[in-house]
C-alpha cells in the first residue's frame, strides 16, 4: 500500500490491478482550462480526470476562500463513480511537482483512506522512465460506494482566532516568501500574513528534477524552521488551501506529525476585515 508517494518506476506494477484508480490533478491557476485541455491532449493510462475547480473544490462565495473544499455528498459520490472505496489504492499525479496532486492526497486522508499516493516527480518523470500517454478516457460509470469516516485534521477561522497566541499552536504558510511578506500580492485583495504565522515556502520541498526531498532532508529542513516546535499542533495553511496540502505531505515523508489544514488559508482570512493581519 503507497500512503504518501510513489515512484515512477513503481506505478508499471500497479497500474493495471482492478483496484488501482489514477486521478490527473494538473491545474493552473491563470487558466482554468489548462487541467482539461492538457488531459485531453495526452495522459498516464487508465488516468481520470479530477478539476481542481469542479471535483476538488466546490464554489466559492466570497467568504469561503477561493478554493473550498468539495461538498462531500458531491465528492464521496464523484469518487464511488470514479471506482474508488476504502480498498482502492489511488495514485494522484499533475505536472507541477504535486502542488495539485497533494489536495486529492489530503482530501481522503481527510476521510481515513490511506491508500492514497502522489507519484513524485508527476508527469515528467513518468514521461522521462518512457511511460506512455493516451487518449482513451476510462469510463466513469462504477456503482461503488465510498464511505467516509472522518479524520480531525481540519480547522476553520475561528479555530485560527481562538489559538493565535497559544503556544501549542503554531500556523505554517506555504505560499512564496514574499507574498508571505506582503510583497508582490498578484492573486489576492489584501496581502500579508497571519499573526504569528511562519514560512515554509512549498517549492522547497522540491529537488532541481520536481521530486519531494529524501524523507531524512525533509525532516532536517521542517526541524530548522520549527525548531522546538515539533510537539505543537502544526496548522498549514496558503492562498486557498491546495498548496498548503504540499507541506502536510512533505511533513508525512518526514515522519513528522500533528499536522492540520486551514481550508479557507489567507484567501478566506482575509475575507472578514475583522481578522487580523500582519505584514512582519
Amino acid at each position: 500500500m503507497y500512503t504518501t508517494l510513489i515512484e515512477s518506476d513503481e506505478l508499471p506494477f500497479i497500474i493495471d490491478r482492478p483496484n488501482t484508480v489514477i486521478f490527473d490533478c494538473r491545474h493552473e491557476l491563470t487558466d482554468s482550462e489548462y487541467g482539461i485541455n492538457s488531459y485531453n491532449k495526452g495522459h498516464i493510462p487508465n488516468a481520470i480526470f479530477a478539476s481542481m475547480d469542479n471535483s476538488l473544490s466546490q464554489k466559492t462565495n466570497g467568504k469561503n476562500g477561493r478554493h473550498p473544499l468539495p461538498e462531500l455528498s458531491a465528492f464521496t459520490s464523484w469518487l464511488g463513480v470514479c471506482g474508488v472505496t476504502q480498498s482502492t489504492q489511488v495514485i494522484a499525479y499533475d505536472d507541477a511537482g504535486g502542488a495539485y496532486a497533494s489536495r486529492l492526497w489530503l482530501l481522503l486522508k481527510w476521510l481515513s483512506h490511506d491508500a492514497v499516493a502522489v507519484l513524485n516527480g508527476g508527469l515528467q518523470a513518468w514521461i522521462s522512465q518512457g511511460g506512455n500517454l493516451v487518449l482513451d478516457t476510462p469510463n466513469q460509470n462504477s456503482s461503488e460506494t465510498f464511505e467516509p469516516e472522518f479524520r480531525a485534521i481540519l480547522v476553520d477561522s475561528d479555530f485560527i482566532l481562538q489559538h493565535l497566541d497559544d503556544e501549542q499552536t503554531l500556523v505554517v504558510d506555504a505560499r512564496s516568501n514574499d507574498r508571505f511578506h506582503g510583497q508582490n500580492e498578484s492573486i489576492d485583495p489584501i496581502a500579508g500574513h497571519i499573526p504569528g504565522a511562519i514560512n515554509r515556502f512549498f517549492k522547497d520541498n522540491l529537488d532541481s528534477t520536481g521530486k519531494f526531498l529524501a524523507a531524512k532532508d525533509l525532516k532536517k529542513a521542517f526541524e530548522a524552521i520549527l525548531g522546538d516546535n515539533l510537539e505543537k499542533t502544526i496548522i498549514h495553511q496558503c492562498g486557498s488551501g491546495v498548496t498548503a496540502c504540499h507541506n502536510l505531505l512533505a511533513m508525512e515523508v518526514a515522519g513528522i506529525k500533528n499536522s492540520k489544514l486551514y481550508p479557507g488559508s489567507w484567501s478566506e482570512w482575509i475575507s472578514d476585515p475583522s481578522r487580523p493581519i500582519s505584514n512582519d
